[in-house]
């Protein structure tokens, strides 16, 4: 064997040893941090909404995929502590819920790309800079809560409960829209000639005794406005108006899949479910600032008639006609 022969050899053996050492590492699992805003109890729904969109696109935790799960409780100011841990963990992509969770990653200056869901109006509150090229790191799935959206609540309460003089409005003040939410309930108020009592609670303890000062008020009927917060409590508050016979007015289905009378407003499992598509994306190499954010094309209206025969009550056909879902 010639010198030259020898060396294209060695070459090769180098070569194909160093190929097969290579194939055979690991291929590095991607991990996924997903912070919930209220808790796991009310919002395990929502998580398993974004592990079917996962699963649909060819994920397996465990095997190609992790999945650190935090939840705020609730409360706004836990997001910035469970931010830290994820970028302590070294997540690839963050998911976050809520207007209040986007704020709390964009404020934090994590570099790691952000994904929100359930976010109202991500432009108003700076989120991003628009729809069609958020910009820097952080994208999503939106739930466009327009001008008039609110007003509808007590719209369509009113037209339930045609007898309802008076409607009980609870909400925490320091929601990122809770007076663009107060100033349309008011002008639709006034235009139904319903009188509105607002009542607030910023946290689980004021949330009980103001329930408990809106039954000592004899309540009529309730409106629930959106907050994490209130979702976090739902069992507590359908129980609320389960007991007291209550027509009520909520901000998504699950508090009528629970034994709410009514909600109105766009499907927030779905806006999870979506959220599954962006992590799939910026996992192969897309940019955040390069994938536009969604907003739902349809709004639900649903009606529990089973909720509504045991408070004694008769939807009308025409509000039964407008109801996209009706449970029976």
């Amino acid at each position: 064997m010639n010198r030259r022969t020898a060396i294209r050899r060695l070459a090769t053996f180098f070569l194909t040893t160093a190929s097969l050492a290579q194939a055979q590492q690991p291929k590095k699992i991607p991990r996924v941090g997903f912070i919930g805003a209220s808790s796991s109890s009310a919002g395990s729904h929502y998580l398993e909404a974004f592990r079917r969109g996962l699963r649909e696109l060819g994920y397996i935790e465990g095997k190609n995929i992790t999945i650190e799960v935090r939840w705020a409780e609730g409360s706004a100011e836990r997001f910035p502590h469970l931010i830290a841990e994820m970028i302590g963990l070294k997540v690839d992509v963050l998911v976050v819920s809520a207007a209040a969770g986007a704020l709390a990653a964009k404020k934090s200056g994590i570099t790691t790309p952000v994904v929100f869901a359930a976010v109202t109006d991500p432009i108003g509150f700076g989120i991003i800079d628009s729809l069609a090229q958020p910009g820097g790191n952080i994208t999503g799935v939106a739930l466009a809560v327009g001008e008039g959206f609110s007003g509808k609540w007590v719209e369509l309460l009113k037209e339930a409960v045609p007898k309802v003089a008076r409607i009980a409005v609870l909400r925490n003040p320091v929601h990122l829209l809770s007076e663009v939410f107060l100033k349309e309930m008011q002008a639709a108020g006034r235009a139904h000639r319903v009188k509105l009592d607002f009542f607030e609670a910023r946290d689980p303890t004021q949330l009980d005794s103001t329930l408990s000062k809106m039954e000592k008020e004899r309540a009529m009927a309730l409106i629930v406005t959106p907050d994490p917060l209130f979702g976090s409590r739902r069992a507590r508050i359908v129980d609320f108006v389960t007991r007291r016979r209550m027509p009520s007015m909520f901000f998504y289905k699950e508090f009528v899949d629970d034994g709410g009378l009514m909600a109105y407003g766009p499907s927030w499992a779905d806006s999870y479910h979506r959220a599954a598509t962006y992590v799939d994306k910026i996992l192969k190499g897309t940019k955040p600032a390069d994938i536009p954010v969604e907003q739902p094309m349809k709004f639900e209206f649903v009606i529990n008639l089973k909720t509504a025969k045991k408070i004694g009550l008769t939807i009308p056909q025409w509000t039964l006609m407008k109801a996209d879902k009706v449970i029976r």
